[in-house]
């Protein structure tokens, strides 16, 4: 896929997940084969009133271990949006992203995110916006539409196109469903062939296979992984062996998934410090936990770690309960 000046390959990139994916899973999933990643979604209006404040700063900051990436804006109002894109340019993005298909109450509630699916006239004002405002590529994500009574990524991805949006990423459910079942590959397909910018596929991709099948079914041009990554970042390598020569990786024996979970839990701590840190860490110890002996009793002891010799001591006791 061409980004501007970047030839992405055709594996997969990592979707841009609110208080997940932050920069210790970002530069994680880059080192397993990621092509490509998105920051955390930043509030225009707050970067534009804080001026780069902290908070905001440390959402939007990219390190070169996770590079190519574009940093996340989302908002409801052309120029402010326009504002904080400029502002967002400090952090040397390789793309600007614009996020409208946030469901959260409290993005979607304020005109954001997903309510913008209910007004494709202000998303193309946002896009154009965006587009004049920076020098680098400007993309959009999007959902199938607000409801199964308006489906509108079509609508939004022809104007998103006319307002001079490098690509689209389109994930397969509407504002309603949040992240319930079914996921409609179908509307990849249609916004596919909809416009002629890249187009990238986003809804439960959880294995190499399926990977293969969103490309086959959709005709997108590059995969979008988001919750299928959770405790599981070596998808990425999967993904891109299985992709680039029809090799099936296992999964990781989990004492090695333990040590990349460490690993993980050691970046979020020198990143955020260690109390800040493993609070966050909890809800990631238990997406590692998935799937193995004990992971009951694992996970709930995941949501009281408190240190990182906690975490140390917890990953030594999966990896005895689950020893061959």
């Amino acid at each position: 896929m061409i980004l501007g000046t970047l030839e992405l390959p055709r594996t997969a990139a990592l979707a841009p997940m609110a208080g997940v994916a932050d920069r210790a899973f970002r530069e994680l999933c880059m080192s397993y084969g990621a092509c490509y990643c998105v920051s955390e979604m930043a509030s225009a209006k707050g970067l534009v009133l804080s001026g780069c404040g902290r908070r905001t700063d440390a959402l939007l900051y990219l390190s070169e271990a996770e590079r190519p990436a574009a940093v996340q804006l989302f908002g409801e109002d052309p120029d402010i949006m326009a504002r904080a894109a400029r502002l967002a340019l400090r952090h040397n993005p390789q793309a600007i992203d614009i996020n409208m298909g946030c469901p959260a109450p409290k993005v979607a509630g304020n005109g954001g995110g997903s309510a913008l699916l209910r007004d494709p006239v202000l998303a193309q004002r946002i896009v154009a916006a965006v587009v004049g405002a920076v020098d680098v590529p400007v993309t959009v994500k999007i959902r199938k539409g607000w409801d199964d009574d308006h489906v509108t990524a079509v609508e939004i991805a022809r104007r998103a196109e006319e307002a001079g949006a490098a690509a689209i990423a389109v994930h397969g459910r509407t504002r309603v469903q949040m992240y319930a079942p079914p996921v409609d590959w179908d509307i990849i397909r249609r916004v596919k062939q909809s416009v002629s910018i890249p187009v990238i596929g986003n809804g439960d991709v959880t294995t190499p296979a399926a990977a293969m099948a969103m490309y086959d079914q959709t005709g997108c041009d590059l995969v979008m992984i988001g919750r299928g990554a959770m405790g599981r970042p070596w998808l990425f390598a999967q993904v891109k062996a299985f992709l680039e020569r029809g090799e099936l990786l296992p999964d990781p024996p989990v004492a090695q998934r333990m040590e990349v979970m460490l690993r993980h839990m050691e970046a979020i701590c020198r990143y955020k410090g260690e109390g800040v840190a493993m609070r966050e860490a909890r809800k990631h110890a238990a997406w590692y936990f998935t799937g193995l002996r004990g992971a009951a009793g694992l996970r709930r002891s995941a949501f009281s770690l408190e240190t990182l010799d906690d975490a140390r001591r917890l990953a030594e006791e999966a990896a005895e309960q689950n020893r061959p």
